[in-house]
């Protein structure tokens, strides 16, 4: 084949390649107005490669991380020995937070299960600033701005994330790729476990950015199933807590319509 030929076609191939990555889904697409949403989804296979996703171009932006650091921050207390395990404990110092459940001593399960923003300040300050630029450059868990307070970076803005990101990252906890220990890596799965059937289990961490308008609602994690892996993320914009079930009702009707987790039908 001629250069100049070859070059063109290697160029038209890398185009559609590109094109179908980034192709709208139409039942994505359906399910977000339904729920009457603004927002993206990304829906990727670990093995396969295959993709869905509904926005590309916000599934590239970046958003305060919020909440859903908690899967990488519980990974680096695990690893850095500050927190011992699931039920390694968080003394509660009589404060009062607008979350009841947040009122008393947690464990590393509860605090993640409530999204216990007071117990993950202080796995921070465990941790120390120091420590975090190096681990969230490994896991290329998006940006950090330094200077940071190391007890707000993932809640103040500092810390922003993509879907693309969060999907890239989760990839490589699913299949175990950052260097953790063993003991790391099955004490986040014991504390992310969110649904187990025999068919699937789904992993999973919520998040919530309220301090911008409108805020940034997430949900992101993965499901294992005899087939494949399938990562997720999701961000929606949200005017108030009342937004909040939308995040996870998008994301199982989107996994139940791709025939990643099973239909009630079935």
């Amino acid at each position: 084949m001629p250069r100049p030929l070859f070059r063109w076609f290697c160029g038209l191939l890398l185009l559609s390649q590109i094109t179908l990555c980034h192709a709208e889904d139409a039942e994505l697409a359906r399910l977000f107005r339904e729920a009457g949403a603004s927002g993206t989804l990304l829906i990727e296979a670990a093995e396969s490669g295959q993709r869905y996703v509904h926005n590309a171009t916000r599934a590239a932006q970046p958003f305060t991380a919020a909440s859903t650091f908690k899967v990488l921050n519980s990974l680096i207390g695990l690893q850095q020995g500050v927190v011992s395990g699931p039920e390694a404990v968080f003394r509660w110092d009589g404060t009062h937070y607008e979350m009841p459940d947040w009122n008393r001593d947690q464990t590393l399960a509860s605090a993640f299960r409530l999204s216990c923003v007071w117990c993950y300040q202080q796995l921070a300050r465990r941790v120390g600033a120091a420590v975090y630029p190096a681990y969230i450059r490994e896991a290329r868990f998006g940006q950090l701005r330094e200077p940071f307070v190391v007890d707000q970076f993932w809640l103040d803005g500092s810390l922003t994330v993509s879907a693309e990101q969060q999907v890239a990252f989760l990839k490589r906890v699913a299949l175990r790729e950052l260097p953790y220990r063993t003991q790391s890596y099955a004490a986040l799965e014991s504390i992310m476990l969110a649904e187990q059937t025999p068919q699937y289990r789904l992993f999973a961490k919520t998040g919530w950015s309220a301090r911008a308008t409108p805020g940034t609602g997430w949900y992101m994690g993965y499901v294992k199933s005899e087939r494949d892996t399938w990562l997720f993320a999701l961000n929606i914009d949200t005017r108030s807590a009342d937004d909040l079930p939308r995040r996870q009702s998008i994301v199982h009707a989107a996994l139940m319509a791709k025939g990643i987790l099973p239909s009630p039908s079935r």
